[in-house]
């Protein structure tokens, strides 16, 4: 099979194409023909060494799969070979998704909504997986709630909007004055040109002084350190990002204000909850650009760099019927 492989830890030219035999399935686990996949912050954070310990070289990473199971293993009931499945592969446990073939126990393996294309639903398993643990795991968002999304363009971000929308929350978003139009249609009430202006001024201003019940943080750095000024009493900060530098917590005490901080964890649950949302209609993946399997270096250097002009997900086309 064709696998791109990260033979050390670098830049973009780190990943190095090449043939691996096809794995095999063993008890519980699934063989999937994998049709597409797509990139993600934590995949050139792992990338450039990020997690060393974590990741054995050579290694092929990747966290989304969209495809078609190709055999089963012994004990595995919930699939037969030709069933279409998405997942994200475990992180941190064995081989990921930027390879034609991929294994995977059978409990962290769903079936994919037909209404969304292989490279749809490969854009979303990761990023739909971390903002339900984030929104409804540990922040709890409930209807008529106010919930800021930092990051609402981003991969994750555009999925946080429309599930905070679906939930009954208003929404409070920073993005671009040129990504006004794309959060609108995702559902966003409020809209904040960080660029332009202090989002906690915002806040504030359209909150009558109160702040909000929750604020989602996607880029870490002064935007977490300063999100309690815009919080509510009693309120929820959850981040998805590895704090930097140690942060003053001084406005959260005051404001009896919670933490949670989320790495997402693999199971069937959240994505058969993401496909409820999906066929109701309250929920869609943005694609923002495609690249094949041996361009994934290209897609890396765009995700990484400042303002690339993507919104939503980068996906990669892995298989032979990805759209």
């Amino acid at each position: 099979m064709k696998a791109l492989r990260l033979t050390s830890f670098g830049g973009p030219e780190a990943f190095e194409l090449c043939d691996l035999p096809r794995p095999v399935p063993q008890a519980g686990q699934v063989l999937v023909r994998v049709h597409a996949t797509s990139i993600n912050p934590l995949d050139y954070q792992v990338r450039r060494g990020d997690y060393p310990d974590l990741v054995p070289l050579p290694a092929i990473t990747g966290h989304d799969v969209s495809g078609v199971v190709e055999e089963v293993g012994p004990g595995v009931t919930a699939f037969s070979p030709g069933d279409e499945v998405w997942y994200t592969p475990q992180i941190f446990d064995g081989p990921g998704s930027y390879a034609e073939y991929h294994v995977a126990a059978q409990g962290i393996v769903g079936k994919k909504p037909s209404s969304l294309s292989h490279l749809e639903a490969a854009s979303l398993t990761l990023v739909g997986g971390t903002a339900w643990e984030a929104l409804v795991v540990r922040a709890a968002l409930r209807v008529g709630e106010s919930i800021l999304v930092h990051g609402g363009a981003g991969g994750v971000g555009h999925v946080a909007i429309q599930l905070a929308r679906a939930i009954g929350a208003r929404v409070f978003t920073t993005v671009r004055q040129a990504n006004f139009e794309f959060a609108r249609s995702l559902g966003a009430d409020v809209l904040i040109d960080y660029e332009k202006e202090d989002y906690v001024d915002a806040v504030l201003r359209e909150t009558g002084g109160r702040g909000v019940d929750v604020v989602f943080d996607t880029i870490g750095g002064d935007t977490l350190s300063r999100s309690p000024d815009a919080l509510a009493q009693l309120g929820r900060v959850v981040s998805i990002v590895d704090i930097a530098r140690p942060q003053n917590l001084v406005q959260a005490w005051g404001k009896n204000a919670s933490y949670h901080f989320v790495f997402t964890r693999q199971n069937r649950g959240k994505l058969d909850e993401l496909s409820a949302l999906i066929e109701r209609g309250q929920l869609r993946p943005h694609v923002g650009a495609v690249y094949s399997l041996a361009d994934i270096p290209l897609a890396h250097a765009r995700l990484e760099s400042p303002n690339n002009g993507v919104r939503g997900k980068i996906a990669i086309t892995v298989g032979p019927s990805a759209s």
